[in-house]
């Protein structure tokens, strides 16, 4: 240890026993004062202001802190050691600078903007940009109040290099639990650029596997919390994700950030609780079956615009319902006038200039239902008239039955009625659905008319459904959000992202995804135009995160290769130096498959350091089996068949098509060849998201023949064979 290091380590250990010093002492004081639990309002505010900022002590005294930056503002004497952490707190008698600086405040954006060179860096300020120099950078990592790690990425006064990937392949070469974790502390430059943009813009992010896209729009959510908290509020935001599972693996970054209460749900739970429909069918069961469960995945049809799940995320349907809603209007008033009893007359054409020019700023279903209320308070002033008892309660009797017959004329603008209308499987009134119909493909056409008649809702109908439901109805401020979070949004249609713009403020989106990571051919977009047309250029901003911080070098060089030849995208990986094993092609051997499964399991198991290995196989059923097969010797194993609301980490079999989002220190891909991965992009696509599930370790064992997309020539294959060591 050089007698620098030493003394850096030193000065860094007497400062992080001041600031435990003081959390401590700020919170014996907050614990000291009693509980507030009456009913003045003044102290209730009090009493939660106090309660937030215990959690926040609490929350700090582990690792109060993970950087320092030494800043030099212009016009300023001195440079002044900034320390960065996930809470910013001072001491209680307030200094000029805080002992610890949140990293989501304007002067914290310099620790990540900050990439080396002598030059003077800047920051926003909310008094305008502030600009001086950078002396140092230094991570430091805190367990437990322990100084673990002193790592200076950047010094102008030892004259050393610019900012280096030395603490973040540190950090990366950590081995995965059974949660997604914070990157607070290794921000990129680039991602801090995504997580600080303005909130009323919708962000449209490609990020290659391991890019850190999830990771980074949460961080975002929790920016916005603290940038802009007079104007959102965490209740709300939402995120959208595939699946529960997923939404399990990401559910402790913003706690682990200070941020609770923001909504996590899948599409389909939200679409079906706002429309309150049970689900009796959907893509979990049959469409991700039909696609992926095929004996030996060859059978894949082009995929084109008409076909069902395309279509019905399409704009042309959505500009369909449109329509349909506008031929609804022409036809919505009853012929005739009413009238309640004999000799009292309400015209049509004093119905007619409320429902069309009083109430028309109110969507259908409004303004029907103030035509019909407006209509009974006519015939409530008209029973006034009543020359006596008896004929009051005559006409009484008459004007309920005769208010119910006309209400019935009127067409019921409820969504799945007009939707089952609009397919054709209830007749509508007048002509309109016929017209419309010649606008849908014909086998989307008969195959929805099928299902309806059957009372089936897929996960592909709640979007059209929706949308009818909005054009119908009010919407209230409680479904509107502050910001939404689109995970995996390649799999989102644009009539989706078209929908919940209506239900977003200020087209606040942050919507992310990989389309080399498309893998639901039915859905979904082929290019980020689809989504960024959506809306006004002045509304959105496209980021393109290229480095790949999951991986070694040897699996994302390796899995690029399966994209260039398989997929022939240019949408590669940049990985950062960390290099580990290289990938392995392995053939099964005449004694079996299943054995050598159990070897490689064996092997990569005993290394002791891998807290999660999965084994990925092209189907679930052979998912099943592989699972109730080596059971024997693994009862931890875990099958992830996609019912499972929680993801437990340690030792999994899963299909290749539900990893998505996951990551594991070992993965052994299974039959990896062309029996079971055809030649189309698509299967190249499914094996590329197999092999980026990895860390650190990737294994690929097959038959005989394997799909050209990962090798074409013996010269290209990794590493051949069984490494030396395994039994």
């Amino acid at each position: 240890m050089t007698d620098s290091f030493q003394s850096a380590y030193q000065e860094e250990e007497q400062r992080l026993n001041e600031v435990i010093a003081e959390i401590d002492k700020q919170l014996a004081r907050l614990q000291s004062i009693p509980v507030y639990t009456g009913h003045d309002f003044t102290e209730q505010v009090l009493e939660a202001g106090r309660e937030e900022r215990r959690q926040a002590l609490q929350k700090s005294l582990a690792e109060p802190y993970f950087g320092r930056l030494d800043f030099q503002e212009n016009g300023r004497e001195k440079q002044v050691p900034l320390y960065i952490g996930k809470v910013g707190f001072d001491r209680e008698e307030a200094g000029e600078h805080p002992m610890v600086i949140d990293w989501r405040a304007p002067i914290a954006s310099l620790f990540y903007s900050f990439t080396g060179g002598n030059d003077s860096a800047t920051y926003d300020s909310p008094e305008g940009l502030v600009e001086g120099l950078v002396y140092l950078k230094r991570n430091v990592v805190i367990r437990k109040q322990i100084l673990e790690r002193v790592s200076d990425t950047y010094n102008r006064e030892s004259g050393g290099p610019a900012v280096s990937d030395e603490f973040l392949v540190y950090r990366l070469g950590e081995n995965k639990d059974n949660r997604l974790r914070d990157i607070v502390s290794t921000i990129q430059a680039e991602q801090d650029k995504i997580i600080r943009a303005a909130k009323n813009t919708a962000l449209i992010i490609q990020g290659v596997a391991g890019s850190g896209k999830t990771t980074v729009a949460l961080h975002r959510l929790a920016f916005l919390l603290y940038q802009y908290k007079d104007q959102v509020s965490a209740e709300k935001m939402i995120i959208f994700a595939p699946n529960h599972m997923f939404l399990d693996y990401i559910s402790d970054v913003l706690p682990e950030l200070g941020v609770g209460d923001i909504q996590q749900r899948t599409f389909a739970d939200w679409a079906s609780d706002l429309l309150n429909i049970n689900m009796t069918s959907s893509d979990a069961s049959e469409t991700l079956s039909y696609w992926f469960e095929a004996e030996t995945g060859q059978g894949t049809p082009d995929i084109n615009d008409d076909v069902r799940g395309r279509f019905k995320g399409s704009l042309r349907l959505m500009n369909l319902i449109e329509r349909c809603v506008q031929q609804l209007e022409q036809y919505a008033l009853p012929e005739g006038d009413f009238s309640p009893w004999d000799g009292a007359v309400l015209k049509r054409e004093t119905i007619f200039e409320w429902f069309n020019e009083e109430y028309k700023p109110y969507p259908l279903a409004k303004r029907k239902e103030r035509v019909l209320a407006r209509l009974h308070r006519w015939v409530e002033m008209e029973l006034k008239k009543s020359s006596s008892s008896a004929v009051l309660k005559e006409r009484k009797k008459k004007a309920a039955g005769r208010e119910k017959a006309y209400a019935k004329k009127w067409p019921v603008f409820e969504p799945l009625v007009l939707y089952k209308q609009l397919f054709g499987a209830v007749k509508a009134n007048g002509t309109w659905a016929q017209e419309l119909q010649a606008e849908i493909p014909k086998e989307v056409l008969k195959a929805t008319r099928s299902d309806l008649k059957k009372n089936m809702i897929r996960e592909e109908d709640l979007t059209p459904l929706l949308y009818f439901h909005c054009l119908m109805n009010e919407m209230t401020g409680e479904q509107r959000f502050d910001h939404i979070v689109i995970d995996e949004a390649q799999d989102f249609s644009p009539f989706q992202v078209a929908l919940l713009d209506h239900f977003v403020r200020g087209h606040s989106f942050t919507i992310l995804g990989d389309l080399s990571q498309g893998i639901h051919a039915y859905r979904g977009v082929h290019a980020w135009e689809e989504m960024s047309g959506l809306f006004a250029e002045e509304n959105r901003a496209y980021f393109a995160l290229t480095r790949s911080y999951r991986s070694t070098m040897e699996i994302i060089e390796f899995a690029n290769g399966i994209l260039e030849k398989g997929v022939e995208s240019d949408l590669l990986a940049v990985p950062v130096f960390r290099s580990g094993d290289a990938v392995r092609l392995i053939r099964y051997s005449e004694k079996g498959r299943v054995k050598d499964l159990r070897r490689a399991l064996r092997h990569l198991l005993s290394k002791g350091s891998y807290r999660t290995v999965s084994i990925l196989t092209r189907t679930l059923r052979e998912a099943k089996e592989l699972h109730e097969m080596l059971l024997d010797e693994w009862p931890e194993l875990h099958l992830i068949d996609g019912s499972k609301q929680t993801y437990q980490g340690g030792l999994s079999v899963l299909p290749v098509y539900l990893s998505k989002g996951l990551e594991f220190d070992a993965v052994i891909v299974a039959d990896a060849d062309s029996d079971h991965y055809a030649e189309k992009a698509w299967d190249a696509k499914l094996m590329y998201v197999g092999c980026t599930r990895a860390l650190h370790e990737l294994w690929l064992l097959h038959k005989e023949q394997l799909p050209s997309y990962v090798v074409s020539k013996e010269s290209e294959i990794s590493s051949l064979g069984w490494p030396e060591d395994v039994k």
